[in-house]
């Protein structure tokens, strides 16, 4: 049962103190103060703490602080230490050793991932609120990442129907003054630097600012980039009852836009089918399938949150959250559609390849407020902790596409020959194809209550309410469109603890995605007889999951789940004329996942997955459904440090990944992989120390990530990463 009793006066977030016990190998000057500084796991608040090492205590998924041992559903979370250890520099390097999920390419533009079969590239948070603009989010700031798997709306809402993002951001540490530098550079000629500095400014307050420079550059031709944010966080104690948090986060972001290779078309018949599907274009590993100067994408993020937290008793808290954030994201690309091979007797005698490409823009407006009352308590020998929560947004969007025309062509699309590099047509971008506005207001109410009977039950019930109404002024068409929907997303968990450190639970919980989809897009009018979305309810997802988690150590977990999760009422495109049906997905699977100690000198992160995806009522192949897109049968990580001394340490990773398909319709399929990382570290003494990170140490020639079936993109070539970091 969850106590609120043991609240640390020191600073209003007692996981802030944590943010940094868990960094030793980022912030050395911090460590005795570290080591000294007391904390309640059960806490609420959003930003809850973790353990030294890469086991977190906790995560937002209740909203309650309550342990992950507690929690009944699977959340893998990856803490500020592996996130050093393995030099992770974006949310799809934490992907390939997290089991369960997979990374999409995003058009070379933005986060996309898919979680237990479901794409998105949507359903991200930042400190519990939603942060669902189109772009690459860094993590530089972070103490770390949680990734919630199965639907999520009664805690997080709309969307996140295989699961979320959440990243839990550092916070300010009173009383203590201590800063950080890393410098860190590879073998293409990247590099970043990064600062994290705390300043006491009162006895009860803080400043804690984290910056980031970084320059982007890999084995492509033609790829570059930078990246600058700076994130400061004040942080004060108003009284024995009060806390406050201000954050302000400025994101620039420049950089070339990939789209990877096309796939490569049989030349005899030019088809690639589900009966004999394609592969990815081979022999051109580090060609650029654009133009140099022309693809690229730009981000300016001002991201401002404020908290404040109250204690009404011992028993009695409210915490709330209001977050305005605005969006400048441009996208311009030129990417290949398709390649066709030379084939004298039966097809062209040289090989091709066709391009398109477009100019898109988009504007955003997020102002989001949060507030939750938490009570915990008892009802005779039933312990309870209630929370009641509200959510009300309005989010306002702009975007504008105009479509490449190629002067030779008169078209959007060309075909030249394939050559290395590749020609460069004349071109434009004349004139806007897509021109829309969105105007969202939405308002959610939610109330779960966490029950415990005696010392081994414990059941998690809730419910929320969302109504979530958008206006969109299709400027292109001259056309206003509206959908309002109100739906409820119940959640259930059934937990059984034979002893305090073993869980073994079942739940039920439901999702739902309006028809605007993720970012405001594509709600459309019907007309004829195609379908359109104004008409139609949101799609909904459901997912029953039974699994078991095991503390063996404070330092060390086991958890597995088997679940199912059916996805109905999507709209799937049946012919080139746009004319669409209803159909839906199951996704059934299972997965293990071991992390911590497992002495003291040898950390792992050890994962596998299994699922299988399938779409149902939709076109079938030779009696059969097909798979669903971008998700691997069988996924399998492991990562390990082993230190040797006090100052020596080193590191091993290797991910496996097996086939995928590219899109749903199973023509053209991404072979295997299996890559393998490693690292050294040297502590120099106290205050300095050195690593350097090698990934795909037997230069493995594979594909990571993919977006439709031509645009595939190439891993990188063995690549070394040398970090220094300073303390003081």
């Amino acid at each position: 049962m969850n106590s609120l009793t043991s609240r640390s006066k020191k600073y209003f977030s007692v996981t802030s103190v944590l943010a940094l016990a868990m960094q030793a190998n980022v912030a050395f000057a911090a460590d005795e103060a570290m080591a000294e500084a007391n904390y309640d796991v059960q806490s609420e608040i959003i930003v809850t703490g973790e353990k030294d090492g890469y086991v977190a205590i906790s995560s937002a998924g209740l909203k309650t602080g309550t342990a992950l041992l507690d929690t009944p559903q699977t959340v893998s979370a990856v803490t500020r230490e592996q996130l050093d250890d393995q030099a992770l520099q974006d949310i799809g390097d934490i992907l390939r050793y997290t089991p369960g999920t997979s990374i999409g390419q995003g058009e070379g533009n933005r986060d996309q991932i898919t979680i237990r079969g479901q794409n998105t590239t949507a359903d991200f948070f930042v400190d519990g609120i939603r942060d669902d603009v189109q772009y690459f989010r860094p993590l530089y700031n972070l103490e770390r990442v949680e990734i919630h798997k199965g639907p999520n709306a009664m805690i997080f809402g709309r969307g996140g129907g295989g699961g979320v993002i959440n990243r839990v951001t550092k916070s300010p540490i009173s009383n203590e003054n201590f800063g950080a530098a890393t410098a860190s550079v590879d073998s293409f000629g990247a590099f970043y630097l990064s600062g994290d500095v705390n300043a006491a400014i009162a006895d009860n307050a803080a400043l804690r600012i984290n910056g980031l420079y970084e320059e982007f550059n890999n084995h492509r031709d033609f790829f570059d980039g930078r990246r600058i944010a700076i994130n400061p966080t004040i942080g004060a104690e108003l009284s024995d009852q009060s806390r406050i948090l201000l954050s302000y986060e400025y994101v620039d972001d420049d950089r070339s836009v990939d789209r990877g290779n096309p796939a490569e078309l049989r030349a005899a018949n030019n088809i690639c089918s589900f009966a004999n599907p394609c592969g990815p274009l081979e022999g051109f590993r580090d060609t650029f399938f654009g133009f140099d100067g022309v693809n690229k994408t730009t981000l300016q993020a001002h991201i401002l949150k404020l908290r404040v937290e109250h204690d009404f008793s011992d028993t009695l808290s409210f915490n709330a959250t209001t977050l305005y954030a605005h969006y400048d994201k441009l996208y311009r690309n030129v990417y290949p559609v398709d390649a066709i091979l030379a084939d004298p007797v039966n097809g062209p005698l040289v090989d091709s390849i066709t391009l398109d490409g477009y100019n898109d823009t988009t504007d955003r407006e997020n102002f989001i407020t949060q507030g939750n009352l938490v009570w915990a308590g008892e009802t005779g020998s039933i312990g309870h902790t209630l929370l009641l929560g509200y959510e009300i947004g309005q989010q306002k969007s702009a975007n504008a596409r105009k479509d490449i025309l190629f002067a030779a062509s008169n078209d959007d699309r060309i075909t030249i020959p394939l050559t290395d590099p590749i020609a460069r047509p004349a071109y434009s971008f004349p004139a806007f194809t897509r021109n829309r506005a969105s105007n969202l207001k939405f308002y959610s109410l939610y109330l779960q209550d966490q029950i415990s009977i005696g010392d081994h039950f414990e059941i998690v019930g809730g419910i929320r309410y969302d109504s979530f109404d958008i206006d969109v002024n299709d400027i292109q068409n001259a056309v206003r469109l509206n959908r309002k929907d109100d739906k409820f997303s119940p959640r259930v968990g059934l937990i059984f603890k034979p002893q305090e450190n073993i869980s073994i639970y079942t739940s039920y919980a439901k999702s739902f995605l309006p028809r605007s989809g993720d970012q405001f897009l594509t709600l459309t009018p019907t007309v004829g007889n195609t379908l359109g979305t104004v008409d139609l309810e949101p799609e909904s997802f459901d997912n029953y999951e039974i699994g078991a988690k095991w503390d063996i150590t404070p330092g060390l977990s086991l958890t597995t789940a088997l679940f199912r999760l059916d996805r109905d009422n999507q709209a799937t495109l049946l012919d080139n004329q746009g004319n669409t049906t209803l159909s839906g997905s199951r996704t059934e699977g299972f997965e293990i996942q071991l992390v911590g100690r497992l002495t003291d000198k040898l950390q792992v992160n050890a994962g596998y997955s299994y699922l299988d995806g399938q779409q149902r009522n939709s076109a079938t192949v030779a009696g059969q459904d097909l798979k669903l897109f971008q998700v691997p049968e069988h996924m399998a990580s492991l990562w390990t440090k082993y230190d040797f001394t006090d100052r020596f340490s080193a590191g091993l990773g290797i991910t496996h990944q097996s086939s995928q398909f590219a899109r749903n319709d199973n023509s053209v399929r991404i072979p295997a992989f299996t890559r393998v990382d490693a690292a050294l570290y040297y502590r120099v003494n106290e205050q300095f120390k050195i690593q350097f990170n090698v990934e795909n140490l037997f230069d493995e020639t594979y594909f990571p990530s993919v977006h439709n079936n031509d645009n595939i993109t190439t891993g990188e070539p063995i690549n070394g990463r040398l970090t220094a970091t300073f303390g003081f």
